[in-house]
C-alpha cells in the first residue's frame, strides 16, 4: 500500500528539489525562509523526512533528496508547473497569482486529471517561468504512446525510477535516453538525428532539448 504523504511533507520535498540539484544539499536557513518556518521546527521535520526515507540529512550543512524523495518531489513538482500552465494559457490568470493558485491546487489535483491536462495542452516542456516540467510517472516510452493508449487509467503502469531532463545534463556528460515528451513532430526531430529511445547521447552544447529524458539511478 502507497504511503499517505501530508501536504506539509510534500512542500519540503518540493523546496528541496526547485533549489537542490543531484550533487548539492540544502540549507536549513534556505528552506526556513522559503517556507516561512522557524529553523528549528526545519531540522525537526528533516530529520523525520530522513527517518522516513526521503532525504539524506547532514547538521550544519542541510538535505539532499534520495531516489524515494526526489520522485515524490518531481511529482508534485510536475502538477505545480502544469497546472501555472494551464491557469496561465487556458484560463488567463494574472502572472503574479499564478503561483499561489497553483500551490492550493497541487496536492488535491489527481493524475488521471494532471494526465489529462497535460494532453489538452499538448505536452508543454516548461511552466510560464521557464521552469522544466518533469516528466510523468506514466510507462511511456514517448507523449504520443500516451495519447494513443486507451488503457483505463488505473490500468497504466508507473515507472520505478526517476528520469531527469537531457537539458540538466553539463558538457561533456553522458546519458541513455529513456522518454520524449512531445507530439509527432517532437519525435520526427529526433528521428532526423538518430536519436531513439535507448540511444545514448553525449552533451556537446551548453544548451540542450527539454523533450529528451534520461535515467539516473
Amino acid at each position: 500500500m502507497a504511503r499517505e504523504i501530508s501536504e506539509n511533507i510534500e512542500e519540503y520535498l518540493e523546496t528541496l528539489y526547485k533549489f537542490g540539484s543531484k550533487d548539492s544539499y540544502v540549507s536549513t536557513t534556505t528552506l526556513s525562509k522559503e517556507l516561512g518556518i522557524a529553523p528549528g521546527s526545519v531540522t525537526q521535520m528533516l530529520k523525520k523526512l530522513e527517518d522516513i526515507g526521503y532525504i539524506d540529512y547532514v547538521p550544519y550543512k542541510g538535505a539532499f533528496l534520495t531516489a524515494e524523495g526526489n520522485k515524490i518531489a518531481q511529482k508534485i513538482t510536475r502538477k505545480h508547473r502544469i497546472l501555472e500552465k494551464f491557469l496561465k494559457d487556458v484560463l488567463n490568470i494574472k502572472d503574479e497569482n499564478l503561483h499561489a493558485q497553483a500551490c492550493a491546487m497541487e496536492h488535491s489535483l489527481s493524475d488521471e486529471a494532471e494526465r489529462a491536462i497535460c494532453h489538452m495542452l499538448e505536452h508543454p516542456d516548461t511552466c510560464p517561468d521557464d521552469n522544466i516540467i518533469p516528466a510523468c510517472d506514466f510507462n511511456f516510452e514517448s507523449c504520443e504512446d500516451c495519447l494513443n493508449d486507451h488503457l483505463d487509467f488505473d490500468d497504466i503502469e508507473e515507472r520505478d525510477f526517476n528520469l531527469f531532463s537531457i537539458s540538466q545534463l553539463s558538457k561533456g556528460d553522458e546519458g541513455e535516453v529513456l522518454f520524449i515528451r512531445g507530439s509527432d513532430d517532437a519525435l520526427a526531430q529526433c528521428v532526423r538525428v538518430g536519436i531513439t529511445v535507448g540511444s545514448k547521447v553525449k552533451i556537446e552544447e551548453s544548451e540542450s532539448p527539454n523533450f529528451l529524458f534520461y535515467h539516473s539511478k
